[in-house]
């Protein structure tokens, strides 16, 4: 599986971390976002992996900012991203099984390390449940394509 890994410069030390345990288990990390603990703006990075997820380039995408809320907002407007923002287990596991998100954000500065890998193993193994959800998945993506549609007629 490959892993859309971005994070800002308040989730720069968290993803390098992150990214050798991904590795570690056999995931393919694909790094978007800071290079170092510079100044860095995180609608960039969260746009470039959530457009990695939507593109096929990635199955999943993994976004690192000081609160996790910015990368959130940023990689919903990206079309067929359901990107989750969770502080623990049972969220990541709810967004994965009734939501099918492709996407998880987490709080850097808010979530120690050893919680985060706990969050993201949860996630990363959490399959969708369907049934019900699977309709409600599938009006997300026509709510989401009638706003692309508004926004191109004008």
């Amino acid at each position: 599986m490959k892993i859309a890994l971005g994070c800002d410069h308040r989730g720069f030390s968290a993803k390098e971390r992150l990214k050798a345990a991904l590795e570690a288990r056999g995931y393919e990390v694909l790094l978007f976002g800071a290079k170092d603990a510079s100044s860095y703006d995180y609608p960039d990075a969260a746009y470039a992996a959530a457009r990695a997820v939507r593109e096929g380039k990635a199955n999943r995408g993994i976004l690192l900012c000081g609160s996790g809320i910015g990368m959130c907002i940023m990689a919903n407007k990206v079309r067929g991203v359901r990107a989750a923002l969770c502080h623990d287990e049972l969220t990541a596991e709810m967004a994965r099984r009734h939501n099918d998100a492709n996407v998880l954000c987490l709080p850097a500065d808010l979530v120690g390390e050893e919680l985060m890998r706990r969050i993201i193993d949860v996630w990363l193994k959490t399959p969708f449940e369907g049934g019900r959800h699977e309709r409600r998945v599938a009006k997300i993506a026509e709510y989401e394509a009638k706003e692309c549609e508004d926004k191109a007629s004008g």
